[in-house]
């Protein structure tokens, strides 16, 4: 009789493997947060009421740190995040340390980042839990200066000198992360600056991508021109001799973007469609196999069929599910049912696990909220899957 396929098995809808790590109390807690973001209306209004709580000296930071903070961060400092790691760990799932703090417009405040960045490629290489770090570039330069940069505006003296100062920073964690071989990935960012990124990420790994990829560099496939881009990735890293290491996602900026085009009069990069989007990701995901032995891919998706999709293309190309270029990430607190499961059948899984001082990291959680509704039905599943695991205690606790 023929084997059923592992793929077969992968049950994302397996709610009691995806929420095992939870109590019943971080359980309920947890069930009616997703409960409150899946509310357009509350997402919102919420941000700015918060951001306004803060500033008039309300004390909101407890409550927050309480809920949405906890969820989906690992804690205020480096140190905070082991006990998070380790468990995810116990489980089969690696961390992606992501220090989360956005805003900062000073070079010390850049000089920090770039400090914090290479503290956690350190604190990777100690621990086994540890996967990857993770880094924006706009947390170590000017947006504005990057911008100018991007369509090559004519930059004034110090700005220029600024430009060298993020490009020495970025220089910086990828030498670390090189000398340590513990990854790091360059996070995707808006549409009117990601040319200087990319031309930054790409001159990284062709000086650092050699035996091991330790710099990745992220394509977003809700852009229409980012499929062909990948092609061209891969033929560069294959003409220059470097492993190409990249992650994958759909895209986190989307009615900015298409509001600023909007603005601007300009043709948005975005894709027509959702549709449009899936299909590139899921071409991007093959385009990547077929060279896996030049490319490191990370799946970034909380998309349970683009995720199965790629499993059972491993399985049919003979691919281990340890396969070292291959991972699939999500973030911490979504999509549990993805990574647990995948992670039970032997699937190289991590979380991006953000940290950073609560009112720092307030950015980074309203842009989750927002993009949890922004994505059509993602926080609504989050709900049913919570819901569904919530009411199977109750069952087998009556039995």
């Amino acid at each position: 009789m023929e084997a059923t396929p592992l793929t077969k098995t992968l049950d994302f809808d397996d709610t009691k493997l995806a929420f095992a790590h939870h109590s019943d109390a971080d359980l309920k807690r947890t069930y009616r947060l997703f409960r409150m973001i899946d509310s357009p209306l509350l997402t919102r209004i919420g941000p700015p009421l918060v951001t306004f709580a803060l500033r008039i000296g309300l004390p909101m930071e407890k409550l927050i740190r309480r809920t949405i903070f906890d969820i989906f961060c690992g804690g205020t400092s480096l140190s905070d995040t082991a006990e998070r790691s380790d468990a995810l760990h116990s489980a089969g799932v690696y961390t992606i340390l992501d220090y989360s703090v956005e805003g900062e417009k000073s070079e010390k405040g850049f000089d920090a980042t770039r400090d914090e960045i290479i503290a956690t490629i350190d604190h990777g290489a100690r621990h086994e839990a540890v996967a990857f770090s993770a880094m924006k570039v706009t947390g170590i330069a000017h947006f504005d200066y990057l911008a100018k940069n991007d369509t090559q505006q004519t930059l004034t003296e110090a700005e220029r000198t600024s430009l060298l100062r993020a490009k020495a920073r970025m220089e910086a964690i990828g030498q670390r992360a090189f000398d340590l071989q513990q990854p790091v990935f360059v996070d995707a960012e808006e549409s009117w600056i990601q040319r200087t990124v990319d031309r930054w990420t790409e001159e990284m790994m062709e000086r650092f991508n050699h035996g091991k990829a330790v710099v990745y560099h992220t394509v977003q496939l809700y852009r229409h021109d980012r499929l062909e881009y990948l092609r061209e990735l891969i033929a560069r890293a294959e003409e220059k001799g470097y492993l190409l290491g990249v992650k994958l996602v759909r895209g986190a900026y989307l009615e900015k973007e298409n509001d600023r085009a909007q603005e601007r009069g300009y043709s948005t990069p975005m894709q027509p469609d959702k549709a449009s989007t899936d299909r590139d990701y899921d071409a991007a995901v093959r385009l990547c196999l077929d060279h896996i032995d030049r490319v490191a891919i990370c799946a970034g998706t909380h998309n349970a069929e683009s995720s199965r999709i790629l499993a059972d293309l491993m399985l049919e190309r003979g691919l281990s599910p340890k396969h070292p270029h291959v991972l699939f990430a999500q973030l911490l607190g979504m999509s549990d049912n993805i990574s647990f499961n995948l992670a039970h059948h032997g699937y190289n899984v991590a979380k991006y696990l953000p940290y950073g001082p609560v009112k720092a990291v307030l950015p980074y959680l309203f842009r989750r909220a927002d993009e949890n509704t922004a994505i059509a039905g993602q926080s609504s599943r989050e709900v049913k899957l919570l819901r569904r695991e919530v009411q199977r205690r109750r069952q087998s606790a009556r039995r």
